[in-house]
């Protein structure tokens, strides 16, 4: 219905107060300002202004339209601009999927020196569980994960980056019956306790369970601040990620013990969707590092 010219000619005579003085910033003269406040009018049906001797006056309605249009302005502008940042491999917006195993406490500076870097774009985190970190590259839900298992479950346009291994600790309460036995634990013992297990995030990829026996029990808690706080109150025994394990033994809430199968170490990566590459995923490759780097900072 209205032109961004006829919008912005609206926004600055009622700004400036008259004809003339809106023609001279818009480089017009005073009657094409006054007719295209009049061909507006005509289209709406109403008067925006009351016309004074040498000043023009804003009518309710006119108020009301006057501060529509500043809004539809304000969107114009901002598209206008935002597509010709993504013309120039700008981005809205940058997904980032990790891996439950990470460090939490590194997330809030990467989140911190993002915003600090690109303070418009905006940084969607999620946190998933195995599988679902590959799940939720292949469905497109992140353009990038941090803490993937490097077995890669999925084929498609990703790149990697070595993260190191991941290791474990059994542990359990310290008032759990399993706290005092001081030989190597078998399966035929574990087996007895329910064990506390992640729920795999996978919505698409097959699940995956890290740490089980044959026919044990299992609790399943959606991450590991509910494992461990299950295991602390002494309702099952599980596996650790190491770095998570050694404060809560050092502090004596939790107790480790040694098993006659060692659990596997898991390798992990850094991995990214090539076919999203943009400048603030690019920044976000070198900002999280080489392979030391990222060990040092998210798997210790």
């Amino acid at each position: 219905m209205f032109s961004y010219n006829d919008l912005q000619v609206i926004d600055v005579v009622a700004r400036r107060g008259s004809f003339s003085a809106a023609a001279e910033e818009l480089h017009k003269v005073p009657s094409a300002i006054s007719y295209t406040v009049r061909l507006i009018e005509e289209r709406l049906a109403v008067e925006l202004f009351v016309r004074l001797h040498r000043q023009v006056k804003l009518t309710p309605a006119g108020e009301y339209f006057v501060e529509e249009a500043r809004k539809l302005i304000k969107q114009m502008e901002l598209m206008r601009l935002q597509t010709q940042r993504v013309a120039n491999g700008w981005s809205q917006s940058v997904s980032v999927a990790l891996d439950t195993v990470v460090r939490e406490s590194r997330v809030n500076t990467l989140v911190r020196d993002f915003y600090c870097a690109f303070p418009d774009v905006e940084l969607h985190l999620s946190m998933e569980v195995f599988n679902g970190v590959w799940d939720a590259l292949a469905d497109g839900r992140a353009d990038l994960a941090i803490g993937a298992t490097a077995a890669v479950p999925v084929g498609g346009a990703f790149d990697y980056r070595d993260m190191g291994t991941l290791t474990w600790k059994f542990v359990v309460s310290k008032d759990h019956p399993l706290a005092n036995v001081e030989h190597k634990l078998t399966a035929e013992e574990l087996v007895q306790y329910p064990a506390i297990c992640l729920e795999d995030t996978a919505r698409t990829l097959p699940k995956r369970v890290t740490w089980i026996m044959d026919n044990q029990r299992r609790i399943m808690v959606p991450n590991w601040y509910s494992a461990l706080q299950c295991l602390k109150a002494g309702l099952g025994i599980s596996v650790v990620p190491t770095h998570m394990a050694i404060p809560r033994i050092e502090s004596g809430e939790l107790v480790e013990k040694q098993l006659v199968n060692k659990p596997a170490v898991s390798p992990c990566c850094l991995a990214w969707n090539t076919e999203c590459v943009n400048p603030a995923l690019e920044w976000l490759l070198a900002y999280l590092g080489d392979s030391e780097q990222l060990h040092r900072e998210w798997m210790r």
